[in-house]
């Protein structure tokens, strides 16, 4: 038997305490040793090991073995964070969308940083021609319906441009608090997916909250857009 102190069974199953007595041994440990120290069978401890090697949280060692026969399997911990424990993403959220409320322009900030994320989300998976109309929509509403937003398509509007229902937010509770920071990131990363297409409408604007459960993205073809700004820029 190994000289390590025996380790109390923490709480988590049979698995763990491998896991911590591999974490607490100074060298690597056989499957015989492991089985000692816990006072179990070794295939107990055998079985455990597949998992945790399998997992990443574990690993064969060379064994340093002189004389005759098959030299035993040596295992220690990888030295890594433990991968295992909760999860506090929202709590990230809150903290980034705080620091981005306190910029002199949060909305510009949000919504170029969802821009960028959007630009992510999707490979161009077309020809050098930009995608019709209708192949647009179809992309956006799978990409919003993969996100979370449960995307449906409304009537389009009085000139005749797409609209967008969002029926779910992801972030509800962070858009519900700070609006102008949480729904100018889907509005950009709305912009972001379809700029990286090459796609021939973008969305205009999002309306956030256009009735309770429902906000409103707009679409409008870029031969518009392009309209618009000229006509903007020659006044």
């Amino acid at each position: 038997m190994s000289n390590i102190a025996k380790l109390p069974g923490p709480p988590g199953g049979r698995r763990l305490d491998v896991l911590r007595l591999l974490q607490a041994a100074e060298a690597p440990l056989s499957i015989v040793q492991i089985a000692d120290e816990l006072g179990v069978h070794p295939n107990t401890v055998r079985f455990h090991l597949d998992t945790l090697v399998e997992e990443g949280r574990v690993e064969h060692t060379e064994p340093d073995h002189k004389g005759r026969g098959r030299p035993a399997l040596m295992f220690q911990a990888i030295r890594q964070m433990d991968r295992g424990g909760t999860r506090h993403f929202r709590l990230l959220a809150e903290i980034l969308t705080i620091g981005l409320a306190a910029d002199q322009d949060p909305g510009g900030k949000a919504l170029a940083a969802g821009r960028a994320w959007g630009r992510r989300l999707r490979s161009p998976d077309h020809t050098d021609d930009a995608l019709n109309g209708a192949d647009t929509t179809d992309q956006l509403v799978d990409m919003l319906d993969e996100l979370g937003f449960a995307p449906e398509r409304l009537e389009s509007d009085i000139a005749g441009q797409e609209k967008l229902g969002l029926r779910h937010c992801p972030f509800l509770e962070l858009a519900e608090e700070a609006t102008d920071v949480v729904c100018p990131i889907h509005l950009g990363l709305m912009q972001g997916a379809l700029e990286a297409i090459d796609a021939s409408v973008r969305v205009e604007r999002l309306d956030p909250f256009a009735q309770p459960d429902l906000c409103v993205a707009h679409l409008k073809s870029v031969t518009l857009l392009q309209a618009d700004a000229a006509e903007g820029s020659g006044k």
